[in-house]
């Protein structure tokens, strides 16, 4: 397995429903609400074609493990963030105006205490967040909706 990290997908252009919608989903992530944003992701996710379905995919698996997490399925969580870890790797810091190193920075940390096995406590704060701007990395983009 190598280290060397495939080009970036080409920027996704969001039309102004999805952008509403990923407002939505953003501050239901960061309220708890992990199967609302699921829900949420899904619909944008159905009509996007393209390198960025992997992308959306992505936060939605990450929004299914702190849902399995907060449930108490810790393998189930644990399978999920891992999948949507990886989905989102090959996307840069930021991607259809989703900030990305912090939130990966913020599921590897998850990941590592439930593979060390840590009892998870602490309060919505400590999670990981979905930090979106309709404008970052907006601006060079090309439209892969279908």
């Amino acid at each position: 397995m190598t280290n060397q990290k495939q080009e970036q997908p080409p920027e996704s252009l969001l039309d102004p429903h999805s952008v509403r919608e990923m407002e939505k989903a953003a501050l239901e992530f960061n309220s708890g609400k992990f199967f609302e944003c699921h829900d949420t992701l899904e619909e944008v996710w159905q009509g996007i074609r393209g390198p960025a379905r992997d992308f959306f995919q992505g936060l939605i698996q990450i929004s299914v493990g702190f849902y399995h997490l907060r449930n108490g399925n810790r393998q189930g969580g644990e399978s999920q963030l891992d999948k949507g870890l990886t989905k989102l790797e090959n996307y840069g810091d930021s991607y259809a105006g989703m900030e990305l190193a912090n939130l990966r920075a913020g599921v590897r940390c998850w990941l590592e205490k439930l593979r060390a096995g840590e009892k998870l406590e602490g309060s919505l704060s400590e999670l990981p967040k979905y930090n979106f701007s309709p404008n970052r990395g907006q601006g060079s983009g090309v439209r892969d909706q279908g």
